[in-house]
């Protein structure tokens, strides 16, 4: 796209419908948006004639939402590209730390590529941003590393990413720190880690640890907690309490919590005090079953909360498509987000907080100013988009198409 441009006849959101006190239905209208240098600078109704020469292009009505985050995925797991492989039965975690250990040097596609089909599987998808965990253990040392830095290197202007130093059989159990150091002047910007109780072995020591090297390197934290019950709820709160001893709120991550699904009673207000004023926020993959944390109860108490698609087809599980708005779907059915408010507001949950319109029905995006990212969807409301899964037909990243195409027919855009 060029640097100035029209994007013309965009469907946005502008308010609710209400009847009787409950909203029945969601304002939309088609406006015309002046991209400029990769911002949104001037957002004008489709009634005003555009009689410039400033290049054009037509959304075609399209509906434009936030682009998607992914909060959390694998690149360098994926089994996608490869031929289509048998999930092995492991006993324990340990166990399937050394299938995969085995599986993934013997794949006939390479990482770099399997990554590369992710990526353009996610950008279709709505997703500009990602953030990814790498391994990093003994046998592989920083390989992993810098092939996912080359597979994301090939999208460089369509896509933002963070990656996470993650040390996955263990952080003390294999004597990570020194790799996790390196890693974190190579390219990673988080520090890693997994059940600090049951894979350690040692709760306090490795939270510790954990800690000291986020503020060695000023990295955030994205630590992998599956411990239920009174040991993961116990991690829980050293974490938070680390936080705000390391004065870290807003830069530590806890993926699945399994254990929040366990919490009760005067606990359960204690710890997501104790998470919301942290700013500790959950990430979770929506598992099926008793294991998803109460997500929207977290939500209303003022705990971050994320979604993000974590496996995708790899030595861990066979399932997983890589559509971030498909799990959103999930997680609307699992917590019953049946409404048009709630369905159009769950949106925040994979786009880092930014919906078009707020709890109120204020239209808040887009916004004069804001960077050009969104995604282009067959929907006429946010609710229809994440309850239908709707089709998805550009995505685009600081106003330049980066997957898909404007056409309704589905010629590609060049």
């Amino acid at each position: 796209m060029d640097s100035k441009q029209w994007l013309m006849n965009v469907l946005l959101e502008t308010g609710f419908h209400y009847e009787n006190g409950h909203v029945v239905a969601t304002k939309t209208e088609l406006v015309h948006l002046l991209i400029e240098e990769g911002k949104i600078t001037k957002m004008t109704p489709q009634s005003t004639k555009i009689e410039d020469d400033v290049p054009k292009q037509d959304a075609n009505g399209l509906l434009a939402l936030p682009s998607f985050v992914e909060k959390h995925c694998h690149l360098d797991k994926t089994l996608l590209g490869d031929k289509w492989t048998a999930n092995i039965p492991a006993p324990s975690i340990f166990d399937r730390f050394e299938i995969e250990k085995e599986r993934l040097p013997q794949l006939e596609v390479p990482m770099e590529e399997r990554a590369s089909i992710l990526i353009d599987t996610m950008l279709k998808s709505g997703v500009t941003h990602i953030r990814t965990h790498v391994d990093l253990y003994p046998e592989v040392g920083l390989n992993y590393l810098e092939t996912i830095k080359k597979a994301i290197a090939r999208y460089e202007g369509k896509l933002t990413h963070e990656i996470v130093a993650f040390p996955q059989h263990g952080l003390l159990r294999t004597n990570a720190s020194e790799i996790v150091k390196e890693a974190l002047t190579k390219g990673a910007t988080l520090v890693g880690g997994v059940d600090p109780a049951s894979v350690d072995g040692d709760m306090e020591k490795s939270v510790k640890e954990l800690f000291n090297l986020a503020n060695l390197t000023n990295s955030g934290i994205d630590l992998h907690l599956h411990d239920r019950g009174e040991v993961g709820l116990t991690t829980i709160k050293e974490v938070a309490r680390l936080t705000v001893e390391y004065q870290m709120q807003g830069r530590v991550a806890i993926s699945h919590a399994f254990a929040l699904a366990d919490m009760v009673g005067e606990e359960a207000k204690e710890i997501m005090l104790m998470l919301a004023e942290a700013k500790v926020a959950i990430i979770s993959s929506v598992p099926l079953g008793d294991r998803v944390p109460p997500l929207p109860t977290l939500d209303e108490n003022q705990v971050e909360v994320a979604i993000g698609c974590d496996n995708i087809y790899d030595s861990w599980s066979p399932f997983g498509n890589g559509d971030i708005l498909e799990r959103l779907g999930r997680f609307a059915q699992r917590f019953n987000y049946v409404t048009e408010q709630k369905l159009a507001t769950s949106l925040k949950f994979i786009t880092n907080g930014v919906t078009p319109l707020n709890e109120q029905g204020e239209q808040v995006w887009p916004a004069i100013g804001m960077d050009a990212n969104m995604v282009l969807v067959s929907a006429s409301c946010s609710a229809e988009a994440v309850a239908r899964r709707s089709e998805r037909h550009a995505t685009i990243f600081k106003g330049n198409i980066v997957a898909g195409c404007l056409s309704t027919k589905g010629e590609e855009t060049r």
